[in-house]
């Protein structure tokens, strides 16, 4: 078994539960902002239209087709008036608030601080992620997951976003190894287990929903809970 030194970890939807956290702010925001009174759609609704136009969203974003600021900009205009409100109905500073509320949410994936325990004493921890720094920083605090962390990386700080190999090997040369001393472990196929492998780096694939895939290439490992990472390291 090749003997890694370093583990790099993606954040959203692979420590941090995006989705949990995310729903929980927008039927928040559901509320708050009083959009039952339009009597377009419940709560529910909300969440699955956003989720889906977010997505999407993240994907542009990810490629270079769109700016973060366009990426906030839009989410919620596509959501509610893909949900039949005019534009003008769009509640004023409803981007703002969920940007400021759901950072804060602490929801972390199943076994994420026993592995982290597990791990810690035997490789230095790391993180690298295409979410933005002001952001992932109050994730990072609010869950208690920062004092794993030596190194964590932002697109944003870096100026490359994964998959871009760039990003992995700027990570490489801030923790000072090679790509043989390091293992990534991510939920994207393309921006965590491409990118890492573009850059010589072992790849764990995080499929918690079991998602069935051609896996082409293979990644090194796949896994469906983070404590088979157990079995692995």
């Amino acid at each position: 078994m090749k003997q890694y030194t370093h583990i790099i970890f993606d954040l959203d939807h692979t420590l941090w539960d995006f989705e949990k956290n995310s729903e929980e702010t927008i039927h928040t925001l559901y509320e708050q902002f009083e959009l039952a009174q339009y009597g377009k759609f419940d709560s529910d609704s909300f969440y699955k239209k956003y989720k889906f136009v977010n997505n999407r969203l993240w994907d542009e974003y990810n490629k270079g087709k769109i700016s973060q600021k366009e990426l906030r900009n839009a989410r919620f205009l596509k959501t509610l008036t893909g949900l039949g409100l005019g534009t003008h109905q769009i509640p004023a500073g409803i981007s703002e608030a969920y940007i400021e509320l759901c950072p804060t949410k602490t929801a972390v994936f199943p076994f994420t601080f026993e592995v982290l325990d597990y791990l810690q004493p035997k490789y230095g921890l790391h993180i690298i992620t295409n979410g933005f720094k002001e952001v992932q920083h109050i994730k990072m605090t609010t869950s208690k997951l920062n004092p794993y962390f030596k190194e964590i990386v932002t697109s944003e700080c870096c100026g490359y976003k994964k998959p871009d190999k760039r990003i992995f090997e700027h990570t490489l040369d801030l923790i000072g190894v090679t790509p043989d001393q390091c293992l990534m472990i991510g939920d994207n196929l393309d921006c965590d287990i491409n990118g890492a492998r573009e850059a010589g780096i072992d790849q764990v694939y995080f499929n918690p929903e079991k998602t069935a895939t051609k896996l082409r290439p293979k990644p090194t490992h796949h896994i469906h809970c983070l404590s088979e990472l157990k079995s692995i390291l």
